[in-house]
């Protein structure tokens, strides 16, 4: 792989660009162009802000081409560091968007739900949870008001799972791997590795498959649907596939390039299999899932966990205690408000 600034090229025709993430421990977001009979196509393309778009645009001239240039964006998940910059990318080059319907719904429910119904919808999801009242203070304080990032760009292809994307003289194959959104998709190039390192092409992992990082889990759930999602059986039955295909390399959309797929993996999946097990042991006792996220391991201590980084996280722990629940080792305590676990 061969380096310039913010640009890398991992040979065969793909390249990556460093696209910065404003305010962001992560850093960036890695864009990767991929050449084809028709122009290029982008793999995500950042955060919509001025310095990141510029960053795009600089990336793409130094890659030999141009941002008007560009044929295609296929769109990994819908997060805002991946699709951002999407809209405007369309308006320079009128290249098509593609993402997967399930997250092409969210992308649609957060473009047409007002404001004040999020706000509304958010707070009692937390009440629920069991989330004191000085963090649901804010929230009920709050003036609904439009947030960047709630009206991206409407996909205008849908990425079919199993199907051959349109890339003209490559092969790229859709393959679907919820967990971390509904609709994140993993990119497999069913080409030769450029290095002719062993193992089967290689694969554009978006934040399925991170090489340092624990992807979220989260809840995506739709204010109208009472259906009880299983976000972390999901994840889990996705990385089991990934772990068979067995990539030659990894092109993530975080961090850098790696090889053994399936030793990366294992990891995670243990590392979730001592997670609901640590969880069950806590679950001795009747806990709300603000109580298992306040008891669980993270990057820092709870107190010094921000606001909104406090949202995601109850998030997570209410996935990992759902997990435990659709195994049959966790129980809902029947009538309970806020929502209470206990162990079986």
């Amino acid at each position: 792989m061969t380096s310039t600034g913010q640009v890398h090229d991992h040979g065969g025709g793909v390249r990556s660009i460093e696209v910065p993430i404003p305010d962001n421990p992560l850093g960036t977001t890695l864009v990767y162009v991929v050449d084809t009979d028709r122009g290029p196509v982008l793999v995500d393309t950042g955060w919509d802000d001025p310095a990141s778009w510029d960053t795009l645009v600089a990336g793409l001239d130094a890659c030999g081409t141009g941002v008007g240039e560009v044929h295609g964006v296929i769109i990994t998940h819908h997060h805002p560091d991946h699709h951002g910059l999407s809209g405007r990318v369309r308006e320079a080059s009128g290249a098509w968007l593609a993402m997967h319907a399930a997250d092409t719904a969210i992308v649609r429910r957060a473009r047409s739900t007002e404001p004040g119904r999020w706000l509304a919808y958010m707070t009692a999801k937390l009440a629920a949870a069991g989330a004191p009242e000085e963090h649901l203070a804010p929230l009920r304080a709050a003036r609904p008001r439009s947030v960047p990032g709630l009206a991206p760009a409407l996909p205008d292809r849908e990425i079919v799972p199993g199907e051959l994307l349109d890339l003209a003289g490559r092969r790229l194959r859709a393959i679907w791997t919820p967990g971390h959104t509904p609709g994140h998709v993993c990119l497999h190039l069913e080409e030769d590795h450029p290095a002719q390192l062993p193992g089967h092409g290689r694969l554009f992992s978006g934040d399925h498959l991170l090489p340092e990082i624990t992807p979220h889990i989260g809840l995506y759930e739709d204010p109208d649907d009472t259906t009880i999602a299983d976000p972390l059986g999901d994840y889990l039955d996705s990385l089991e596939r990934i772990g068979r295909l067995a990539p030659a390399e990894v092109l993530p959309a975080h961090q850098h390039t790696f090889t053994d797929a399936p030793g990366r993996v294992r990891e995670l999946l243990t590392h979730h299999e001592d997670r609901l097990t640590g969880l069950l042991a806590l679950l001795s006792e009747p806990l709300t899932a603000w109580q298992v996220a306040e008891r669980m391991e993270w990057n820092r201590p709870w107190a010094q966990i921000p606001y909104q980084s406090r949202n995601i996280a109850v998030s997570e722990a209410e996935a990992h205690l759902r997990r435990l629940v659709k195994l049959g080792q966790a129980e809902v305590m029947t009538g309970s408000e806020p929502v209470t676990y206990v162990a079986v």
